[in-house]
């Protein structure tokens, strides 16, 4: 500040020589240096329908067109901001044709976003960005820059529709970044499995063979079903779903379908759970050994005939082999001429194997002269070793052709079918026990 008898001089606060060499005040010396392609902060003075005036203390108030003001397209300006709000602006011109200073919002903003957006790609963390557009193909998340988010990449599991995203705020990683073009590419797919991943280890760690948890089906295949276990999927094999047989798991379960599962097995390195729905029901093997025992006669339902013989029901879950040789008093050649696949029949219990969960049952023992006669079996009952040569790969042989056709089969050709059949059932097979079943000598007549 001077005083009455001190002269100010050029250079001396605010003051500069005119054009005539008196001092007059210099007024620009006050304002703020700009320059185009600088960002600058300011305050919103007024907002109108076309544009928004900004005081960033310069000596003239800088105007944002209302195109200038978001990457969004056809904005109204009052949705964009208010008076008073403190915001940042790119300078784009310092004067243009009627001495205005232009500035642009979405411009300043786009440059602070860049960069946040290429230490995000560089560094592989992910970014946040509001859905503002459904287009062909995909997402336009708003980042301060237009990210483009491909519908293949929206989810784990393809999304049907993307208008459900509508509004949302998506994290996402930055796949792809072009700054010539502007253009980036989004993957919200990634962090979803980055996320699975962690929680994947994390049920894994929590998880032990023999634990009881619950899940929902979350996929059906022929060989078995999936189960989601809140994150991670385990496999319940087709083996694995019924004490009974099952064709297709299907018949069992359906999508979406709650169930309790034991956990039967864990690879913590392929990060893979094996599930069993059928060790959470009750056993029917235990209902055999309290009830019955070896030389009842039962009641049963043949399930399946094979070249060897036959498989008959007791128990829901509970299968016997008739074996070809105890299917009649007399010769048989082909078990269908004794029994068809439905028949509710008759039979006795041979043999009990608890060890392998296995019967052997008779037909020919229980004809109603010999049920009337009360006889105990017949004694020279043949071993049929229950595991190995028959009972075995018994279960995965496959059912006779229709009568017209049934002729027996060479001994290649059977051990081909017990093959393929084990393969549909999950059982080891033996070759060499399937041939010797598939061609077993009847046992001679009892009469």
């Amino acid at each position: 500040m001077t005083t009455g008898t001190e002269q100010p001089t050029a250079g001396d606060g605010v003051w500069t020589t005119g054009p005539d060499g008196e001092l007059i005040p210099d007024y620009e010396s006050t304002f703020p240096t700009i320059n185009e392609g600088e960002v600058v902060h300011g305050q919103v003075v007024r907002v109108d329908k076309d544009e928004v005036l900004v005081d960033i203390g310069y000596k003239s108030e800088g105007v944002i067109p209302v195109a200038e003001l978001s990457i969004r397209r056809s904005v109204n300006p009052a949705d964009e901001v208010s008076v008073g709000d403190e915001i940042d602006a790119l300078v784009m011109t310092k004067e243009d044709a009627e001495g205005r200073l232009i500035l642009s919002k979405k411009r300043a903003r786009f440059e602070l976003a860049w960069k946040a957006i290429e230490n995000a790609a560089e560094s592989g963390e992910p970014v946040n960005g509001r859905v503002i557009e459904v287009v062909k193909g995909g997402l336009i998340l708003d980042l301060g820059v237009r990210g483009f988010l491909p519908a293949s990449l929206v989810d784990i599991r393809r999304v049907q529709d993307l208008d459900e995203f509508m509004g949302k705020e998506l994290r996402c990683k930055v796949i792809e970044l072009n700054r010539s073009r502007n253009n980036v590419v989004l993957s919200r797919r990634a962090v979803l499995e980055d996320e699975r991943k962690e929680m994947r280890q994390a049920i894994l760690d929590r998880l032990n063979p023999g634990d009881v948890v619950e899940g929902q089906i979350s996929n059906i295949v022929d060989f078995g079903a999936f189960v989601d276990l809140d994150g991670m999927d385990g496999l319940i094999h087709i083996s694995e779903l019924s004490w009974s047989h099952v064709n297709h798991p299907s018949e069992v379960l359906e999508i979406g379908q709650t169930v309790k599962v034991k956990v039967l097995d864990i690879d913590r390195e392929r990060q893979r759970i094996s599930l069993g729905l059928k060790q959470t029901q009750s056993d029917p093997w235990q209902q055999v050994l309290e009830e019955h025992k070896e030389g009842d006669v039962v009641e049963g339902k043949v399930t399946k005939v094979v070249t060897f013989g036959a498989f008959v029901e007791i128990l829901p879950g509970v299968e016997g082999l008739v074996h070809i040789s105890e299917l009649a008093q007399h010769h048989v050649e082909n078990p269908r001429e004794v029994v068809a696949q439905g028949d509710t029949v008759p039979v006795l219990i041979l043999e009990v194997d608890a060890e392998r969960r296995r019967l052997s049952l008779s037909l020919k023992r229980v004809d109603p002269e010999r049920r009337a006669e009360n006889e105990p079996p017949i004694e020279g009952t043949p071993h049929l070793d229950l595991s190995e040569d028959v009972f075995a790969d018994a279960a995965a042989a496959p059912p006779l052709p229709p009568a017209e056709d049934a002729l027996p089969e060479p001994p290649a050709e059977a051990e081909a079918a017990v093959e393929r059949e084990a393969a549909n059932v999950g059982d080891e097979v033996d070759p060499a026990a399937a041939d010797e079943a598939a061609n077993a000598e009847p046992a001679p007549d009892e009469h």
